[in-house]
């Protein structure tokens, strides 16, 4: 690596003299814009609007539009009277915990290394990093500009994360804040599984880009002469469902499958859902197992009543033809005497 600066980390009394590197660089895949006939590199020439001359950049100053087609120039001799434009120092303002500071406001990270003698006071402050568990708040001059920047280690190393300066970053102003959607607690209860069932360890190197893997692909068997294999195609992602509660389930199914989990109805620990599925469902089936037993009483209790009613016309008929024989029994003695 390069160094890209030279400075010292002003930290109390004490100083340190440390060189800046970069600690990421990016790996995409870059192209130049060439003549689609024979290949050519396309130049571009820096000249004036006004005069159509080309500009070299001796020539070339900075300008701010003021608006109405005003611009204000300036030159390097404006920006050299500036008090931090030759700042070689990274003043530690305070240390605070570092889940205080919001990641949105990281911008670039730089590795920090002694520089000639400064290692032990190095070495100070990296170790008074780690058992404070501190981060450090510091001020930085890079490119002609002051930043807000953390000093934190990692892997041994002081890293410099320069940041945003908090009025850089967007207030969110969307139409869905203002509105008052409800979620039902059996959707959060759902979402809450799928989370638990697709949580694990970050380990970045279990990721990669997939997109510049194919592209590296496509460029080597240019080079080469060779026909380009196509890659797999990837599964398509499903349908968006209308019913949420419906898309959650499947995704939670979806994350067991993934990591070799029993799916619903398995082995595995119900969720809330599940859970509250089965008791309604046991509880339906309990009504049903009652609702017959009720209607084959009624069915032998109706029958028993049919049987009594009709069992009244033939007692009042007996007793009406007892009544008739009584009253007919005198008369045929009567005869007999006379």
């Amino acid at each position: 690596m390069r160094a890209i600066w030279k400075g010292a980390v002003s930290f109390g009394l004490v100083s340190i003299a440390v060189k800046l590197y970069s600690a990421t660089e990016e790996k995409d895949i870059r192209f130049h814009q060439v003549h689609r006939e024979d290949g050519g590199r396309i130049r571009y020439k820096r000249t004036c609007s006004i005069c159509g001359e080309e500009v070299t950049y001796d020539d070339i100053a900075k300008g701010y539009d003021i608006g109405g087609g005003e611009m204000v120039i300036l030159t390097d001799e404006d920006f050299a009277e500036l008090p931090l434009s030759t700042s070689r120092a990274i003043d530690v303002l305070e240390f605070v915990p570092a889940e205080q500071v919001d990641p949105i406001l990281y911008n670039k990270a730089y590795f920090l290394e002694p520089d000639g003698s400064a290692t032990k006071p190095y070495v100070l402050l990296r170790n008074a990093l780690i058992d404070s568990e501190r981060v450090a708040i510091v001020k930085v001059a890079l490119r002609q500009r002051e930043q807000l920047a953390t000093l934190r280690v990692r892997e041994g190393v002081l890293l410099l994360n320069t940041m945003l300066w908090p009025d850089e970053v967007r207030k969110p102003d969307f139409g869905f804040l203002d509105e008052d959607l409800k979620v039902r607690p059996p959707e959060l209860a759902m979402a809450s599984s799928l989370i638990d069932s697709m949580t694990g360890d970050f380990e970045p190197d279990a990721f990669t880009d997939d997109y510049r893997a194919a592209l590296q692909e496509v460029i080597d068997a240019k080079v080469e002469g060779r026909e380009v294999v196509q890659p797999e195609e990837v599964e398509e992602a499903p349908a968006a469902a209308v019913d949420l509660m419906a898309a959650l389930k499947a995704s939670v199914e979806r994350a067991k499958a993934a990591r070799g989990e029993p799916r619903g109805g398995g082995a595995g620990e119900p969720t809330p859902i599940s859970a509250a599925r089965s008791a309604q469902k046991k509880a339906a089936e309990k009504k049903a197992t009652k609702a017959p037993a009720k209607k084959a009483a009624e069915k032998k209790a109706a029958p028993k009543k049919a049987a009594a009613k009709k069992a009244e016309p033939k007692k009042a008929a007996t007793a009406e033809k007892k009544a008739t024989a009584k009253k007919a029994a005198p008369k045929k003695t009567a005869r007999k005497t006379a």
